[in-house]
């Protein structure tokens, strides 16, 4: 079988070394472009590994000249929300600058096909409504601003320059890998079910529940969750309709199913038997009460169906990785 190699930018981390696996399953070679911020060396087991800037455009046209890649996968992004509302310049001179240069030198290097993992949360805070491609995108904080100002760039080069994109706009990403190869770790951690498995392990005195005065059945934030390997398997099929000759398209991953904080903290329970510390701290600013997708244009066009999305498959997956101790070393 024909081996295409795919830049995997931000491959070192959590969703990109998920995506990278899928992708060699699937028979790409996936090259990994990332800085090594937030990713981790140890998670790039599946292809070549190149470290780089997304600003450095003349070490982008040296691996875009060596592997010249069928296509991008673009991963590589700052992405928590309270720093985003703290330091708004940070963000749109990373995400936005960064995926301009990546955007230039795959076009100048003829690489016209592109996979963006973009986000739910350029939509903001729409209250009792559930989301689809066409909801109105109005972010409340720089991450989803600068996400969706990169989705505004890739149609730019797709009129002016033929580019084609994917766009995957998902929800709240949990679980990993059944075979434990790699997992979710950030530095520092900031999602919720990682949180929550290191304090029910003792790795840190308590979780912290930020809000119970939202608009919602007990109070706290509600998210529609994805497990990370239903989510990469969407993106291989984002590529594969790319190289079909299907044409640009923006797709909503999300299961239509939300679940609150409380709600996750108790099937975490059930799931590992045992109690998970937590403590109630003040709302964190840029956060929305309730994001759940209401599309079903995945499933329709791309013949997306999750597999492994229940709460108490994610979490049953990432509680198995967790205890393998590879994000200590």
């Amino acid at each position: 079988m024909f081996v295409s190699n795919i830049l995997v930018t931000g491959g070192a981390g959590y969703i990109g070394s998920h995506a990278c696996k899928a992708l060699k399953a699937a028979g790409y070679t996936p090259v990994t472009f990332d800085n090594l911020v937030t990713g981790w060396r140890d998670a790039v087991k599946f292809g070549p590994f190149e470290e780089g800037e997304l600003s450095d455009r003349a070490r982008l046209d040296a691996v875009f000249a060596q592997y010249q890649p069928a296509a991008v996968m673009h991963f590589a992004a700052l992405s928590q929300v309270g720093e985003a509302m703290r330091e708004p310049g940070r963000y749109w001179r990373n995400n936005v600058e960064g995926s301009l240069t990546l955007i230039e030198a795959s076009v100048a290097a003829g690489c016209k096909r592109f996979v963006f993992s973009s986000t739910c949360a350029t939509y903001g805070d729409h209250d009792n409504v559930v989301l689809d491609e066409d909801t109105v995108q109005l972010p409340l904080n720089a991450y989803g601003a600068s996400k969706r100002a990169i989705e505004d760039m890739l149609r730019d080069f797709g009129a002016s320059d033929g580019l084609e994109s994917v766009i995957f706009r998902y929800f709240n990403v949990a679980g990993a890998d059944p075979e434990a190869e790699v997992g979710e770790f950030h530095r520092p951690e900031t999602h919720l079910v990682p949180l929550m498995l290191e304090a029910i392990d003792g790795k840190r005195d308590a979780l912290t529940v930020f809000g119970t005065d939202y608009d919602t059945p007990d109070g706290t934030c509600i998210r529609d969750y994805v497990h990370v390997c239903d989510l990469v398997d969407a993106h291989v099929m984002g590529l594969k309709w790319l190289q079909d000759g299907r044409g640009s398209e923006v797709f909503n991953l999300g299961t239509g199913s939300g679940f609150s904080v409380m709600e996750v903290i108790e099937q975490s329970r059930a799931v590992t038997n045992r109690v998970v510390p937590y403590d109630i701290g003040p709302r964190r600013a840029g956060d929305a009460t309730k994001l759940v997708s209401g599309s079903t244009r995945a499933a329709r066009d791309l013949g997306w169906t999750p597999k492994r999305s229940t709460m108490t498959q994610m979490i049953e997956d990432a509680w198995r990785w967790h205890k393998t101790g590879q994000y200590e070393k």
